[in-house]
C-alpha cells in the first residue's frame, strides 16, 4: 500500500526522502508527494502519477530543510490528484498516512464546525486538522499527537512534522508497519519498512501494535498505546542498496524469477542437513496429536496454502482447512482444541492475515507462520517462525517469495508425515533429495527462456487464457493465470482440469489459448483427454509437461515445452518456473508496467 518515509538530519533531507520513495516504489501507488520544514513553515511538492513528475516538479521547485516527510499513495478515499496527494498540510502541520480512518467523516464534520476548511477528499487531512485543533489549544506537539491517536478509530501508519520543532518527527501505528531507523551524526529515520532506509542505516526498531514516537537528533522517545514510554529492541538488518536494484535485468520481476534457484537453495540450506535431515526451528506442538491445520493467506500466499494442503494431506494424513484470510474471521469458523493455524505472507504485515491470525488466537490455536520478513507484525504475533530467504522482493507480482514459502512448506508436511508415521525416513529422504535438485532444474529452464519469450509474443494477442492443472498443480494453474492477470491484463481463469466440462469448456474457440500443466505420471492420461477436447474444438494448447507425457500425447499442440522429470512432489515448484516467465514475457510484449501493475499494491495493509 502506501509508502512513507520521515527524516531527521542536519543535511537537506529532500533528496534522501525521493531516493527512499524510489525504494518503496514497489509497494504500488497512483501519487507522490514531500513535505520539509525551512525558514520557520512547511513547504510541499506533490504530484500525480509516478515519481519521475515529482523529482520533475522539484527540479522546478527545490525544498529545502532538514527535517521532512515523503510519501507515495495508492487511492483509497479520494480519487488519485494531486489535491489528494500527500503531504496534508496545515499552518501547523504536515502529516503523511498509510491506512483508513474509519471515523473520518465523524471527525471532519465536528472540525468543520470549528471552521477548519479541506483541502481534499481524504480521510488523511482529518488527521493534519485534528492534530492542529489540540495545537491550537496549546497543547505541545507530544501531546496533541496523543490527543489526536486516541480518537482515531482504523488501521494507520503516519508521520508528521510541526512548523516551529525543527528538531521533531513523530511517527505512529496502528495496524500498518512503520520502522524506526538510527543514523550516523544523529540522524534519525521513519519507514514504511526496512527497504526504504536500507542505504541509510542497518539499526531498525519495528514499532509495536498502538507505539507512537518522537524523533529527535540522536535518540527517540517511544510510547506504548496508554503513552508510557517503553523500550524497542534495535536490530541490525542484512538490507542493503545493492541487495534492491536490478542488475543487469530490465524488470524487478524477471531479476527475482533468475534468482530463485539461490534463494530456494538458500532456504533449504537453513532448513535441511548436507545428509538429507530436517534441521527445522523447535515448534511448540507435536505434530502427532493436532487434530487439524487450519492455513490461511491472501493471493499467491493462498495459492501456496492450497499447495501445502496436498501435501500435508497425501504426505502427513493430517485434515488441512484452509482459508482466504479475508474471509476466514467473517466465516467464524469453530476451530478444534491443540489444532494450529498456519499463516503465509511475503511481508508479514498482510491486514487480512492478520486479522485471521487474532481470530485464531482467541480460539486457543498456536499460531505457526511462514513469512519472508521475521522482524514482521505476522512473526511478532507467532508462536513460530519458519522465514523463507527469498531476500528483498520488489516486483508487486510474487515470483521468488512464492518457491521459497513452497520450499518451506514441503519440509514442514515432510516433518509432520514422520511425525505422523505416515512415511518412513526413506521416503523422507528421498523428497528432501529432490528438493535439493529443484534449484539445477529451475536452472536449466531459465537457460530455455527464449523459447517462452517466443510463445508471448503470440500470447499478447489474447483477450482470455484458460490455465488447466491437476492434483498438485491445479493450485499453481491458479497462480499461473493470477500472474498473467496481474502484470499483462489478460484475462485469465485458473481451472482443475477435470471440471473443463462442468463450464469451461463452452470458452474454448479458435481465438482462446489453453494452458496445460501436465507432467506425465499417474494423472496424465486423464488430462490428455482433456487436450483432446480443447483441440478438438479449435481451441490453442499450450502444454507443460515432461518428455514421457509428450509422447504419449497423440495430437499435436499448439505449443509445448519439455521441462524436467522429478519426483512428482516437487513439482508444483518446477512447474512455477515457466509459469511466471509466460507471465513476464507477455507483459513485456504487451508494453505494461511489469513491476508496478496498475491498481496493484506489493503489501496489502490494509482491509
Amino acid at each position: 500500500m502506501c509508502g512513507i518515509v520521515g527524516i531527521l538530519a542536519e543535511r537537506a533531507v529532500t533528496p534522501l526522502l525521493l531516493d527512499g520513495l524510489k525504494r518503496l516504489e514497489y509497494r504500488g501507488y497512483d501519487s507522490a508527494g514531500i513535505a520539509t520544514l525551512a525558514n520557520g513553515h512547511i513547504e510541499y511538492c506533490r504530484a500525480e502519477g509516478k515519481l519521475e513528475k515529482l523529482a520533475a516538479k522539484l527540479q522546478q521547485q527545490p525544498l529545502p530543510g532538514t527535517v521532512g516527510i515523503g510519501h507515495t499513495r495508492w487511492a483509497t478515499h479520494g480519487r488519485p490528484t494531486e489535491d489528494n496527494a500527500h503531504p496534508h498540510v496545515t499552518d501547523k502541520v504536515a502529516v503523511v498516512h498509510n491506512g483508513i480512518i474509519e471515523n473520518y467523516r465523524a471527525l471532519r464534520e465536528g472540525l468543520e464546525k470549528k471552521q477548519h476548511r479541506f483541502n481534499s477528499e481524504t480521510d488523511t487531512e482529518t488527521i493534519a486538522h485534528l492534530i492542529t485543533d489540540y495545537l491550537n489549544q496549546n497543547m505541545s506537539p507530544q501531546q496533541a499527537t496523543a490527543a489526536a491517536l486516541k480518537r482515531l478509530e482504523g488501521a494507520f501508519a503516519i508521520a508528521v512534522i510541526f512548523v516551529g520543532h525543527k528538531d521533531l518527527l513523530i511517527g505512529a501505528r496502528r495496524g500498518s508497519p512503520l520502522a524506526v531507523g538510527y543514523g550516523e551524526k544523529g540522524e534519525m529515520y521513519l519507514g514504511s519498512d526496512a527497504l526504504a532506509l536500507a542505504p541509510l542505516t542497518n539499526r531498525i526498531s519495528y514499532l509495536e501494535e498502538g507505539d507512537w514516537v518522537e524523533l529527535h537528533p540522536g535518540k527517540t522517545v517511544i510510547h506504548d498505546s496508554a503513552d508510557k514510554v517503553v523500550d524497542r529492541k534495535i536490530h541490525v538488518t542484512a538490507l542493503s542498496g545493492a541487495m534492491i536494484g536490478k542488475g543487469q535485468y530490465p524488470h524487478f520481476m524477471l531479476k527475482e524469477i533468475f534468482e530463485q534457484p539461490a534463494v530456494i537453495g538458500d532456504t533449504l540450506t537453513s532448513l535441511v542437513t548436507p545428509d538429507n535431515k530436517l534441521a527445522l526451528p523447535k515448534l511448540p506442538f507435536d505434530w502427532a496429536k493436532i487434530p487439524r491445520l487450519t492455513i490461511v493467506g491472501c493471493g499467491t500466499a493462498y495459492y501456496a496454502g492450497l499447495v501445502a494442503k496436498y501435501w500435508f494431506e497425501q504426505l502427513a494424513r493430517l485434515p488441512v482447512e484452509i482459508d482466504i484470510a479475508s474471509e476466514f474471521r467473517y466465516r467464524e469458523a469453530p476451530l478444534p482444541g491443540g489444532g494450529v493455524t498456519l499463516a503465509i505472507s511475503q511481508s508479514g504485515e498482510t491486514a487480512d492475515t492478520l486479522a485471521a491470525l487474532q481470530y485464531a488466537k482467541s480460539q486457543g490455536q498456536k499460531i505457526l507462520s511462514v513469512v519472508n520478513v521475521p522482524p514482521s507484525s505476522i512473526a511478532r504475533m507467532s508462536d513460530i517462525v519458519v522465514p523463507t530467504l527469498a531476500g528483498p522482493e520488489i516486483g508487486v507480482a510474487s515470483t521468488k517469495a512464492y518457491t521459497t514459502q513452497l520450499t518451506v512448506l514441503l519440509c514442514l508436511a515432510v516433518d509432520a508425515a514422520v511425525a505422523r508415521k505416515a512415511i518412513d525416513t526413506k521416503r523422507a529422504e528421498e523428497i528432501l533429495q529432490a528438493l535439493h535438485q529443484v534449484p539445477a532444474l529451475i536452472n536449466t529452464i531459465l537457460r530455455d527462456s527464449h523459447h517462452i519469450q517466443e510463445l508471448a509474443q503470440h500470447l499478447a494477442e489474447a483477450t482470455d487464457v484458460l490455465y488447466l492443472g491437476r492434483g498438485l498443480l491445479y493450485p499453481l494453474a491458479m497462480e499461473g493465470a493470477l500472474k498473467l492477470k496481474e502484470v499483462s491484463y489478460i484475462h485469465a481463469e485458473g481451472y482443475p482440469a477435470g471440471e473443463m466440462k462442468h463450464g469451461p469448456i463452452a470458452l474454448i474457440d479458435e481465438n482462446m489459448p489453453v494452458v496445460f500443466l501436465a507432467p506425465g505420471g499417474a494423472l496424465f492420461d486423464k488430462t490428455a483427454s482433456n487436450i483432446q477436447e480443447t483441440i478438438a474444438r479449435g481451441g490453442k494448447v499450450v502444454l507443460f509437461s515432461d518428455a514421457a507425457g509428450l509422447a504419449k500425447l497423440g495430437a499435436k499442440p499448439w505449443w509445448s515445452m519439455t521441462l524436467p522429470v522429478s519426483d512428482p512432489v516437487v513439482l508444483p515448484l518446477l512447474y512455477s518456473a515457466p509459469v511466471q516467465l509466460l507471465a513476464y514475457y507477455t507483459a513485456v510484449a504487451k508494453g505494461t508496467d511489469v513491476d508496478q501493475p496498475r491498481n496493484l499494491a506489493k503489501s496489502v495493509t490494509v482491509e
